[in-house]
């Protein structure tokens, strides 16, 4: 049996590539901002499910959470995006 090459991968948009990039850091920016906004409802005690000491840890881990998904995660994006493919 001889062994059978392959195809060579189809060549890549930049431009696609690059508006892929930018939709995936805007929508973790916006689910940052989603579960800061949830955290803070979650601080101020407007759920029933959750009261008193619990809803203010909760609050604040969602918080902290949803912080370092909205400054955070997208600048560590940006340098993995600016690093070359392995070849």
């Amino acid at each position: 049996m001889d062994e059978v090459t392959p195809p060579p991968p189809p060549p890549v948009d930049p431009e696609k590539v690059a508006r892929q990039r930018f939709f995936a850091i805007g929508l973790f920016r916006l689910s940052g901002a989603f579960i800061v906004m949830f955290g803070l409802l979650i601080l101020m005690q407007r759920f029933s499910w959750v009261q008193g000491g619990k809803a203010k840890a909760m609050g604040s881990i969602l918080v902290l959470v949803g912080l370092f998904q909205y400054m955070i995660v997208p600048r560590l994006l940006l340098s993995l995006f600016r690093q070359k493919p392995p070849e």
